[in-house]
């Protein structure tokens, strides 16, 4: 980007809340059912039927407004916008305006020298989502209604951000907090998170706004920040030859990486909101919010500290292991079994999760139990097995979920503690490789592994490292001597 301007940007994000029902009516809101079926007609708006609010939806969009820090208001309203489109039969979408649920919170972000940035919360609000226009069967363009009154909760943020990795990073904390809190499957591809981006650029040290532009059709977060680049240079580049820069909405083409427009960007009046008849106001009193406050699960930035405080982890440790809910609460049940924080954090970041990346699972999915991993580090600490076998064990508890003990005692892989048998392999080795002997005692300190090795190979990896090096060490150590 050109020194000379900064980026300013503000990220619209809208959760699908996971809710069996939708938001005004019994009807399911599961994605993927055959289209035109998860209807009815409240949802499809005919005349003289009523909505009835879900309290879910309310207790959920709190519930995100306490994690973000939001003043929650005590009471708020529907409000209708109005517009037209064919995947919306009502003629209007049922949304919150100048009186929403929550308002001016923060998200916190964390660059990668440690560095924390908080991004205002403008406001949080319920509404319900439209249906789907299908434009790629021929020339007919299909509608799908299923969408219509699924839950939605509308997060805007202040225009605080001044890059695309800004905007990656809050958009990643969202996420983050969102599926912790277990309100919203954060699913791009499937649009149950979706955003928008709010992006101008001015020269440095302005301190009014550009003209923004409004970007959509973004479905990755890798996408959301390349199309953010794309649009800052893109205006940079128009300031630069001299143009203005036009108030529209642009969609984010990823198949050529260019964005292209719309329309032109609405204003508020354009969409005559006025309250919804219909519907209550919404009245979150003191009790109520009180009751939803005690369902807050331990958010993952008090986790992560946490984490490095009461199992001293490393930073990074800790971040990988809370980056998701279920990945915390797998390593803390593997701490049930074993108080071996280290070795349980090395053996989830390295054989647990490349499985799960190679395999494209979740850790819920995952073939082997938390008890069942602490039982195998379990078994290398109380010197049953040595790390070399328990490296082979683990393919075999991928395969069966047999608990690991089951499988040494299938397999005879009791780890070798005996000093006379040990003791036995070490002497042969060294009788059957004089010229590393020597090269040992002429100082070369590194063949020790080679002898190491050579012993592990002739007890099929069962002797217990330990007792070998003391072993050797000693053997050595007396043949220096002489």
């Amino acid at each position: 980007m050109n020194s000379k301007y900064e980026a300013v940007i503000g990220l619209e994000v809208h959760a699908q809340l996971l809710t069996d029902t939708k938001i005004f009516c019994g009807c399911s809101a599961k994605f993927g059912a055959p289209p035109n079926t998860n209807v009815c007609p409240v949802c499809l708006g005919h005349p003289g039927v009523l909505p009835v609010m879900n309290k879910k939806v309310v207790e959920f969009t709190v519930l995100m407004g306490l994690a973000a820090e939001c003043k929650i208001n005590e009471r708020s309203i529907f409000a209708r916008k109005n517009y037209f489109y064919p995947d919306l039969p009502k003629g209007y979408q049922i949304s919150q305006y100048e009186e929403p649920i929550c308002q001016y919170g923060k998200i916190t972000i964390e660059f990668k020298d440690g560095l924390k940035k908080d991004i205002g919360i403008t406001r949080i609000h319920m509404e319900e989502d439209a249906g789907k226009s299908i434009h790629d069967q021929g020339y007919t363009t299909m509608i799908d209604v299923n969408r219509c009154g699924t839950p939605l909760m509308e997060i805007v943020s202040e225009p605080d951000m001044r890059s695309a990795e800004e905007a990656y990073l809050y958009l990643t904390k969202l996420k983050q907090i969102l599926t912790y809190l277990g309100i919203c499957d954060g699913n791009m591809e499937e649009g149950s998170l979706r955003c928008d981006a709010n992006i101008s650029v001015r020269l440095k040290g302005e301190t009014k706004f550009g003209t923004k532009t409004e970007v959509k059709n973004m479905n990755s977060f890798r996408n959301v920040e390349k199309a953010i680049e794309f649009e800052i240079e893109r205006q940079i580049d128009i300031i630069e030859e001299g143009g203005k820069i036009i108030q529209q909405t642009l969609l984010w083409d990823a198949d050529s990486n260019v964005v292209k427009p719309m329309r032109s960007k609405e204003e508020a009046h354009d969409y005559r909101y006025f309250p919804d008849p219909d519907l209550m106001p919404v009245v979150v009193d003191k009790k109520w919010k009180s009751e939803i406050a005690s369902s807050m699960p331990e958010l993952p930035d008090a986790r992560k500290e946490r984490f490095t405080n009461q199992y001293l982890l490393p930073k990074y440790d800790a971040e990988v292991l809370t980056s998701s809910r279920e990945l915390a609460d797998y390593y803390e049940k593997v701490l049930t079994v074993t108080n071996d924080y280290k070795s349980a954090s090395n053996w989830i970041m390295t054989d647990v999760l490349k499985v799960i990346n190679d395999e494209k699972i979740s850790i819920n999915e995952f073939p082997v139990s938390a008890e069942n991993l602490g039982r195998l580090i379990m078994l290398i600490n109380d010197n049953v097995i040595s790390g070399k076998i328990a490296k082979e064990i683990f393919p075999e508890m991928l395969k069966t979920n047999k608990e690991p003990n089951e499988i040494v005692k299938e397999k005879n892989l009791v780890q070798i503690s005996d000093t006379g048998e040990i003791e036995m392999a070490v002497d042969k080795i060294l009788s059957a490789n004089p010229k590393q002997v020597e090269e040992y005692l002429s100082g070369k300190d590194k063949v020790l592994g080679f002898f190491v090795g050579l012993i592990m190979k002739e007890t099929k990896g069962k002797a217990n490292p330990q007792i070998v090096n003391e072993l050797l060490k000693s053997k050595l150590g007396r043949l220096k001597g002489k």
